[in-house]
């Protein structure tokens, strides 16, 4: 499954319990008729996923639902929902190869050549 939308918050990464386990939230906000706020958590090693991204970008997330039971002290059980990132990606538009060449002066900025005869020989084979 996937989530694309405008990056709205990148969290830091938290990291609980003795074991080490690490997480990081990303919300994420829809562009539909009634946008909404979409809380992605990346754990473990994917917390490093979210390092390059900042808030305004589009992205698109492969995510995966997961849900979980728990029983209170009480004995009531509870089911819980969650939706964990394992990829992101950027959406934004590859830029073009020719603007990423430095732009070429104009024709004007270079001097004509006035030392040039034809009679000039140079050692091409051509």
């Amino acid at each position: 499954m996937e989530v694309q939308g405008k990056v709205k918050m990148v969290g830091e990464t938290q990291t609980f319990g003795s074991n080490g386990f690490r997480k990081r939230e990303i919300v994420v906000t829809t562009d539909e008729q009634y946008p909404q706020h979409i809380m992605v958590e990346f754990i473990q090693d994917k917390c490093d996923l979210l390092n390059n991204f900042q808030v305004g970008q589009d992205v698109k997330i492969s995510i995966n639902l997961r849900g979980r039971e728990w029983v209170n002290p009480q004995g009531e059980t509870k089911y819980f929902n969650s939706i964990q990132g394992w990829r992101i990606e950027s959406l934004q538009p590859a830029a073009p190869a020719a603007a990423a060449m430095p732009p070429t002066p104009p024709a004007d900025a270079f001097e004509p050549a006035t030392d040039f005869s034809e009679e000039d020989h140079d050692d091409l084979p051509f």
